[in-house]
This record gives structure tokens, sequence and C-alpha cells, in this order.
């Protein structure tokens, strides 16, 4: 066994999983295994809605109680009221379409972090070209110790990089290749108090289903997020929490019928065409069935415990992972302490490329996944994460290092 491996093995929430029967899966960070139960209710919800007919005065309550439940689920989540909780498809779409509504004047600033997904900073880089915006980068890539030294390095690194024109910053809660958490609701504070009131977005891929969020949810201006990851919920569903401000002086950039306050018609004199809460970043048609779901899986998720508990098991599990990793010649871990989140980066010195290695473990039934910047490999330790997975993971590392 593993050393520091003493917790109970095996969850509801891993029995379910279909994709875990045969599988030792360290890709959460990616996507998360469907469960059966969440497959079985996006399904009875599809049957339902054909049984009442897809477009039917019958089906519409029906419709309008999958999205309300589900918003308010989402927005307790996140610490918010449901006027300030718009659903997504992904991510990306969550951040993009409130960005791109924000009131910004040429020669204003973006500050980005260089540990930000290439989705986000290329909508960026888009928008500054458009707007005659100035870019300027956040450096938070190197910071691989403890909690406590990573928060005070990333407010001395933001205290620094502000610029007097920075309207906005972006900054992930949980960094999708080091691993580390990032003081969001520190970091608010600060540009709040600073002169331009910069807004705050937020990428909270890695940081929904797997760390308690609601605190920094409700700091944020805009705090993107969706449920096909740690919440092991289906893909193509997620949500975006808005802060009052943006609610105000944010406008709708890709427009549907669901961004309406009327969509019954087109009226060209209307003054005021758009919802005044969350739901104007909404756009059209969209999956009503994955609303059923992502609250099976939320179901599921909670049953391993509150937040906090879970992300304690999450903890001990990468800490385990990352200290046995330590113990491999030629292997490097990327964190200098015990990982604060699942995420496990690490490297393998010798001939073997990160991809090389993705492939040979995955011929094993091993899935890990390589990143491109830094250049190293990522293991994602889950509550559904067993014992006898990270032996497996280990065992195949010293076996193919020598």
């Amino acid at each position: 066994m593993t050393h520091g491996l003493t917790h109970a093995d095996g969850s509801s929430l891993k029995d379910s999983c279909p994709a875990l029967a045969d599988k030792k899966y360290f890709n959460y960070g990616g996507q998360g295994p469907l469960p059966t139960p969440s497959l079985d209710a996006i399904t009875n919800s599809w049957r339902r809605i054909q049984e009442l007919g897809p477009f039917t005065t019958d089906v519409w309550p029906y419709i309008g109680a999958e999205l309300n439940i589900t918003r308010r689920r989402l927005a307790q989540l996140c610490g918010v009221g449901p006027h300030r909780l718009a659903l997504s498809e992904n991510v990306t779409s969550g951040c993009v379409l409130p960005l791109w509504g924000l009131p910004f004047e040429a020669g204003d600033h973006l500050l980005i972090s260089d540990c930000e997904h290439p989705g986000v900073v290329a909508a960026c880089v888009e928008l500054a070209r458009r707007e005659h915006l100035v870019i300027d980068t956040l450096p938070v890539k190197h910071l691989r110790g403890d909690a406590a030294a990573t928060d005070a390095g990333a407010l001395a690194q933001l205290e620094q990089a502000l610029h007097p024109s920075t309207r906005l910053v972006v900054l992930s809660h949980l960094l999708w290749n080091t691993g580390q958490i990032m003081p969001i609701p520190r970091v608010a504070e600060l540009l709040n108090a600073h002169s331009r009131q910069s807004f705050l977005l937020v990428d909270a891929a890695q940081s929904f289903g797997q760390i308690p969020v609601a605190e920094a949810a409700a700091a944020a201006d805009i705090y993107a997020f969706t449920g096909h990851k740690w919440a092991c919920g289906p893909e193509g569903l997620g949500g975006v929490a808005l802060s009052e401000r943006v609610l105000s002086e944010g406008q709708p950039t890709l427009i549907g019928w669901r961004s309406l306050r009327d969509e019954s018609k087109a009226d060209l004199n209307a003054s005021a065409p758009f919802h005044s809460d969350s739901r104007r970043f909404e756009v059209a048609t969209s999956c009503v069935p994955l609303l059923a779901g992502l609250r099976s899986s939320l179901d599921l998720l909670e049953q391993e415990g509150s937040a906090e508990q879970r992300l304690a098991t999450i903890r001990s599990k990468s800490a385990a992972l990352w200290t046995e990793l330590q113990r491999i010649d030629g292997t490097t871990t990327l964190l200098n302490a015990p990982p604060a989140s699942g995420l496990v980066s690490f490297q393998i010195a010798g001939e073997r490329t990160p991809t090389d290695w993705v492939q040979r473990l995955g011929k094993h039934g091993i899935w890990i996944r390589d990143l491109a910047d830094p250049a190293c490999l990522r293991a994602c330790t889950h509550v559904c994460t067993t014992a006898e997975d990270i032996d497996a993971l280990l065992r195949e590392l010293r076996g193919s290092s020598r």
C-alpha cells in the first residue's frame, strides 16, 4: 500500500460510474465520468419532454421548473441570489459572453495571469484588438509553495502588476497547470480599492465540484464554471455567477430569445429589451435534460460529504501521491509542498515526452494527461480515487522509469 493512505476506499459515486469499472482514472480536471443515475435522469427527462410534447403548452411549465430549480441550486452553491446566476454551456461561454459586454474604453488594460486557459486568453486577445486595449501579464506560475506563501505571493504580484488603467483582471480560482488555489476574495478586495475598481473574471473550471466556491464566486464579477469536470455532470452545461455591477453595467453580446424580456415579438422601438438579471447573458435553446443530469451528479457528490470534507479527502490523496512521486528517481513535482487541491503535476527526466508517458500509461488502463505550459504530466485525485488507483500509477511510473 502507498504510504499515507489511511482513508476508506470506495464510494457510492465511484461505484455508479461505469467508466471507473476498468480504469485507473486521473483525468477529472479534463472531464469527470458520468454516473449511471445521472444518465438515467437525463434519459427520463428527455422521455418526459416527449410525452408532454416538445413544443406544447403542457411542456413549458416542466421546462420552466427545470430551469428554475437548477438555477437556484447552482446559485446556492455559489453563494449568490438566483438573479445573479446565468446558465451556460461551458466555462468559455460563461467567461466570454459577459466579458465582451463590459464597458471598456480604448487604452484600458487587461491583466491576465500566466496560468489561464488558452480559450479565455484568445478571447481577451481578440477583445483587446477590437477595442484597442492593452494586455499585461500577472505572473503566478512560479508560485510553488504552501497556501500561505502562495496567497502572499499572488497578492504581491497583483499589486506590482496593476496599472492605473487596469480595467479587468483575469485569474483562475484554481490554476489548471500547477494546481495552486488563488485567494480570490482577497484579490477582489484589492481591486475594489483600485482607482478603476477593476472587474475580476475568474475561470472556475477546476474549482467547482472540487473545493468550496461560495466565497470566491460571490466576490468575483464573473465566476464561470462547468458541471462536467470535478462534479461528474454531463458535458454541455455550466453556469456563471455575476456581480450586481456586471448586471447593471454589462450588456449582452451574443443575443437570443432567452436574453429578452418579451421573447414573443421583435420590438424595434424597445428601449430596454433585455432581462435586467443574469438571463440577459443566456442566449437561446439549450438541452433541458442535462439539467436533471447535473442535479443528480451534485446529489451523489454531496453524499460523499460537505465541500470541506470532500476537499480534505482529496488533499489526503493528492498529498499521498505527491509524497511518493518524490521517491521516484528522475521525477520532480511542480510544487515543493503538498498540493492544496487534487491536481498533482510532475515532470519525469529522460527521453520520453509527456505525451509518450500518457500513451504508455494508457496501455495499462491508467489515464492521466500531459500539459504544454509548463511541459509536465498531471494526475487528478478525486473523492472517487482509491489507494489502489494511486498504487497502480506509482508502480507503473517506478517500473517504467528504470
